[in-house]
């Protein structure tokens, strides 16, 4: 089982960038998914979340409103698009397969997780 995290960069601030995540060895259609990220010198935490079907998803408040969570059960892929980007975005961004079909904030609720990919964003 493998999820792969990609689409990471440079970007400037007020920028966007869309991460993808490839699940591949298993489907992930029944767990809900989410994406988290590490800055330096920091905790990882938690960025935002998506059930299932998609049809709930959970942001951090420090995104809300800039990002956006979805997910293609066809394609067994997540996504997250980040718009107006600031530097306290830079990190590097990890996706999570969770144990259930409905998860949040706990990185404890999540099983399956990604390499991650960087975010850069300068000012």
């Amino acid at each position: 089982v493998q999820l792969q995290a990609s689409g990471g960069g440079l970007v400037q601030a007020g920028g966007s960038l869309r991460l993808s995540c490839a699940a591949s060895g298993r489907a992930f259609v029944n767990n809900a998914m989410g994406w988290f990220r590490q800055a330096p010198g920091k905790e990882r935490v938690f960025v935002a979340s998506i059930s299932w079907r998609g049809g709930t998803t959970n942001y951090a408040d420090s995104v809300k409103g800039r990002f956006t969570i979805s997910r293609d059960n066809l394609k067994n892929m997540v996504y997250l698009q980040m718009n107006s980007l600031k530097p306290e975005d830079t990190a590097v961004y990890y996706c999570a397969a969770s144990r259930g079909s409905y998860s949040g904030a706990y990185q404890s609720q999540y099983n399956y997780w990604g390499q991650g990919t960087q975010v850069t964003v300068s000012s």
